[in-house]
């Protein structure tokens, strides 16, 4: 946007809960900007921000997608409007994440009939975790007993009285009424309009003290004085101001568009922040600074990168510095963004967003600077997955290709991770929720051709001893020739915690020569892969090798590493070997009525709660929970509580597995070893 100053730009953020009216109202900017020639619908798929397959089916938000252009106030002011639509379900919570760390500030749309919902508070406390400005829309006061009064109540309820309407909506729903503005307010608004009057040009006072001294005063302040008082206290999150608006039908469109660009921040009062804390240098003079925010994989052009310019100005045909891997870039053109839409421009300043293909070594999170600047950015931080599947190929032909297939999807969608569990020999795909898994899923079949088959995950249980014991083994085999022989006599016993040595040589009097002691180490290693109870890796044992035998001529390590391994094994089975498996700490928000399903599902889950507080309007349970009882509960929980309820989880630790379940795992192992050898 050439012809705009920084300062008069906005780059602001689409949060809410899913259904709230979010990407409805980005349509109707982008038809008011003149950035589509019709108005878009999500109903009928032909939203300009749900535009994927993916979402046009679910008629849903799946991906943060960024808009721009160029907007003319109703006092003829030219400003440029930037901003992204984010999805409102609980599972693509990574795109929110990564599209609120651009934005100078964030919009929230609270549906005026269902009102603060679990999406919306969980937009707040990105917000919150951001120290990003806010504003609220109210949204759907076309709908059936919908209210802005009460949807009003209950955003002041939830976050207190610094959120205070900028705009009353008629009763018929004809219009807005600019609280400020107005002298003379029609009667069925006058209360609460001059009930939110007062109230804002107090915050717009204490903004500034010749302006407070004014207001003590009894002075009137002037329009200009609190328009930047008000700026002020939305820039310092002290005041949340209120929109209404009916997006599909125009009403309080403009008002809400006004607002934007005469309240909320620009990048320049709001730049990104370095590492260090540094704020970034927004002038178009200074050196190019930029932020990749998102990746994607796009399946005609290839590897795109989504470039927030933080400062300076990006020019086509230049070479940058990637400043994260010290290696240098080629940017030969990029695009600015509007839905599917890329428009080709050769220039763009702090606030924009642009398109950039087929860089090399960029990936997300990565700073791309100029002029020998070296910025970098904090790093993002995305919540633990909440749901697991095993996965494999469907065919053999996909098994070659299922690899990289997997590895694309967690490439552009850093809440999927993909690992490979030695323990259990599976492949686990895990992510934010069922949705997120299946669409991820749907995802790598159309693009990468691979069908796969999604199963529960094994646990990787572990197991240890309780007790002291000892094992003796002695490998002696003659076959003609040289023989082998090793004899090794092992004590094994708990590991204390803080103690590195977990294995100790105690041989005296050259029992065992010190060059075979490495070997029986090898062998008590290669023994604790497999351990006595059900087959599963050992930990927290410490062996100590203490006597044993050789022969002259027939010792050898490998005689050494078999008596090891097998004394390991007898001493440990002695030892009062036990399973393990791992407990999670779990932190779940629930609204109170669901408060005795919650904790009456703990139980039947083997699960402990350690702490119980309320947060924004929820109860908070905090909880430990075995792992293998929570493959299925973000979906579980969701039905529990109509969809309201949420979690996160974190490893805590392993512990003994109850003895009743500890037989059906053993049996088991059992099963599935016999099996092996058929």
């Amino acid at each position: 946007m050439k012809d705009i100053a920084v300062q008069d730009m906005r780059t602001f953020v689409l949060m809410g809960h899913t259904g709230s009216g979010k990407t409805t109202l980005a349509d109707a900017m982008l038809f008011k900007m003149g950035q589509s020639e019709r108005l878009g619908s999500v109903d009928n798929g032909s939203s300009v921000g749900d535009y994927t397959d993916e979402e046009k089916a679910r008629k849903t938000t799946i991906y943060a997608k960024s808009f721009s252009g160029t907007y003319k106030t109703s006092t003829g002011k030219k400003m440029g409007l930037v901003f992204c639509d984010t999805p409102g379900y609980a599972d693509f919570v990574g795109q929110v994440i990564q599209a609120s760390r651009i934005a100078s500030s964030a919009l929230i749309a609270v549906d005026a009939h269902a009102g603060v919902q679990v999406g919306t508070m969980k937009a707040w406390k990105q917000c919150d975790a951001l120290e990003l400005p806010r504003a609220i829309v109210v949204t759907g006061l076309d709908r059936e007993n919908a209210s802005f009064e009460t949807a009003l109540e209950g955003i002041r309820a939830a976050w207190g009285h610094k959120c205070v309407p900028v705009e009353v909506p008629l009763h018929d729903n004809s219009g807005v009424v600019d609280v400020v503005a107005t002298v003379n307010p029609p009667e069925d608004v006058a209360e609460v309009l001059n009930e939110a009057k007062g109230e804002l040009i107090e915050l717009a006072a204490e903004t500034n003290d010749s302006l407070i001294e004014k207001y003590l005063a009894g002075e009137a302040l002037a329009p200009e004085d609190v328009t930047r008082g008000l700026r002020a206290a939305i820039l310092g999150c002290h005041l949340v101001p209120v929109f209404a608006c009916v997006a599909a039908k125009g009403e309080g469109l403009v008002e809400l568009m006004d607002g934007i660009c005469r309240l909320l921040p620009s990048p320049a009062d709001r730049p990104m922040k370095d590492v260090s804390g540094k704020p970034v240098d927004t002038s178009a003079t200074a050196p190019f600074v930029g932020f990749v925010w998102r990746t994607v994989n796009d399946p005609f052009i290839g590897h795109m990168s989504f470039i927030y310019v933080c400062g300076g100005t990006l020019k086509a045909d230049i070479d940058i510095h990637n400043v994260n891997k010290d290696q240098k870039e080629r940017i030969v053109q990029f695009s600015e963004l509007n839905g599917k839409k890329l428009t080709s421009i050769d220039e763009a300043k702090a606030g924009e967003i642009v398109a950039v293909a087929k860089l090399k070594a960029t990936v997300l999170g990565d700073a791309l600077c100029q002029g020998g600047v070296k910025t970098t950015f904090a790093p993002f931080k995305f919540p633990n997955p909440v749901m697991w599947h095993a996965v494999a190929a469907k065919t053999q032909g996909d098994e070659d290709k299922i690899g990289t297939a997997l590895h694309r999807l967690a490439d552009e969608d850093p809440t999927i991770k993909v690992e490979r569990h030695a323990d259990t020999h599976e492949t686990v795909l895990s992510g934010m929720g069922d949705t997120h898994l299946a669409v991820a899923v749907d995802r790598m079949k159309k693009r990468s051709g691979v069908d796969v088959v999604l199963s529960t995950p094994k646990v990787p249980y572990k197991e240890t001893i309780t007790g002291r014991g000892e094992g003796h083994y002695k490998h002696k085999k003659q076959s003609g020739g040289r023989g082998q022989f090793g004899e090794v006599y092992l004590r094994t016993e708990p590991l204390r915690e803080g103690d590195a040595e977990w294995f100790e040589d105690a041989v005296v009097g050259g029992a065992i020569p010190n060059n075979f002691i490495p070997a029986v180490e090898k062998g008590v290693v290669e023994g604790m892969v497999r351990g006595c109870v059900a087959g599963y890796p050992v930990i927290n044992v410490k062996s100590t090798v203490y006597d044993g035998s050789y022969h002259d001529v027939d010792s050898s390590e490998i005689a050494f590493k078999i008596a090891g391994g097998r004394a390991f094994r007898e001493s440990m089975s002695k030892s009062k070997p036990v399973l393990l498996e791992p407990i999670m700490t779990v932190t779940i928000w629930v609204p109170d009525q669901f408060m005795g399903d919650v904790n009456g599902d703990m139980s039947h889950r083997r699960g402990r709660i350690v702490g119980m507080d309320a947060a924004d309007g929820m109860q908070v349970i905090t909880a430990e929970i075995p792992h293998a009882e929570l493959f299925h509960y973000c979906a579980e929980l969701r039905s529990m509580t109509g969809g309201r309820g949420s979690f996160e989880m974190a490893f805590a630790r392993y512990d003994v597995v109850p003895g009743s379940v500890a037989q059906k795992v053993i049996a088991e192992a059992v099963k599935v070893k016999e099996e092996d050898q058929e």
